[in-house]
């Protein structure tokens, strides 16, 4: 990979929130808007590049976020850079100290990821090239995708009107009672057939032994993966013991950062490595985990619940990295995945487009988004 070194001009930031008509559950909490923070870097040629800062939840994170953003790119802006990762490597490394001052842990990654996948954008633009193939020479037309946020109230109907359009894979929010999740699951395959993919994601809520009972009950459903079952920071024997006992892979990795997607990746214990890009990493880290998970013969399949320029730069890695991954796909409406992505990934047989144009083949709408707009600013 060859690129031309750039210079910061300037890093802004912006935070929305979109109202939902509809509430999305998860089993730690409820989603009654959809909070996103994007990023746009400039460089001294005028060029300019966007990101997207994790903040998902609690929406009262978001405009905290892209204020940080914005302190944070003033510490980039007039610097020369040679290679486009090289800006979160320098910010990861000088904000070491005030990490440990502040206990911000999650929203400096964050920010630190969503000024990564602005500056990869723009260098992408600057070279005219889909930034899928700034990353690789691996030829993609398209990748597999699948409905995220099913909720647990009747899900098998919004499933199958999801398959009614064109999807084939379908992930379930557990983690609402055993009798209901396995009710759930069960309606959900009878709905949708034996070819349809069907995943499920507790959300890090059962326990040890509830999450064995869970298995066992599952397992003649033939499910793709069980995502955080258990909580992150739980004992490895309990991982271990979990995996001995699940007949149904194990994923994880939205919650990890830095160096625990290595442990993951050398352990047999995670079949699906699940990275957020715009939650730690951005391009560089999610490229390193995603190269390192295919070649460990692991799935690559990034995590997604946010805006359109975290999707695009989601999928731009997978089809960059390639492997059996799928990629998350929210189906819920969301201006703020709709002002960037707008009719660029139609949804065929379970599958979209990689986008052709240079970058992550889009910008965000900022007309669109206008009146969800709840703060702004510029460093």
């Amino acid at each position: 990979m060859s690129t031309l070194p750039i210079t910061i001009a300037s890093v802004e930031a912006f935070a929305f929130r979109v109202p939902v008509q509809t509430p999305i559950k998860v089993a730690f909490g409820t989603f009654r808007d959809r909070p996103f923070v994007l990023v746009r870097v400039i460089d001294t040629d005028g060029a300019e590049g966007w990101g997207e800062v994790w903040a998902n939840w609690p929406a009262v994170g978001a405009e905290h976020r892209a204020r940080l953003a914005v302190d944070l790119g003033e510490r980039i802006v007039g610097r020369r850079f040679e290679q486009p990762g090289d800006v979160m490597r320098a910010l990861t490394r000088e904000l070491e100290v005030l990490v440990l001052q502040t206990l911000e842990v999650g929203p400096i990654a964050q920010t630190i990821a969503g000024i990564d996948i602005a500056v990869w954008d723009l260098v992408a633009r600057k070279a005219g090239r889909p930034l899928h193939r700034l990353l690789s020479d691996r030829a993609a037309d398209s990748v597999p995708v699948y409905v995220t946020g099913i909720n647990p109230d009747a899900p098998e109907h919004f499933a199958a009107d999801r398959q009614a359009e064109g999807h084939r894979a379908f992930k379930l929010k557990t983690g609402f009672g055993h009798a209901k999740d396995v009710r759930n699951l069960q309606a959900m395959r009878e709905a949708l057939g034996p070819q349809a993919v069907i995943t499920c994601d507790s959300n890090q809520v059962l326990s040890l032994s509830a999450a064995i009972e869970f298995a066992r009950a599952i397992e003649t459903l033939r499910l793709d993966w069980f995502e955080e079952p258990l909580r992150v920071d739980a004992p490895d024997a309990d991982w271990q013991a979990l995996a001995a006992a699940s007949s149904t892979p194990l994923a994880g990795g939205e919650n990890f950062h830095d160096r625990q997607f290595d442990q993951a990746i050398a352990s047999h214990v995670l079949k699906v490595i699940q990275p957020d890009i715009t939650k730690w990493g951005g391009v560089t880290g999610n490229w390193h985990v995603a190269q390192g998970a295919v070649a460990a013969g692991k799935r690559y399949c990034p995590h997604y619940f946010g805006g359109g320029i975290a999707l695009l730069a989601s999928l731009h890695v997978l089809a960059a990295a390639g492997g059996t991954g799928l990629l998350e796909f929210d189906a819920h409406p969301n201006v703020g995945r709709e002002a960037v992505v707008g009719a660029l990934l139609p949804v065929h047989e379970g599958r979209v487009p990689v986008p052709t144009g240079p970058g992550l083949g889009s910008s965000p709408d900022l007309a669109l988004l206008g009146r969800y707009r709840t703060w702004g600013g510029k460093a």
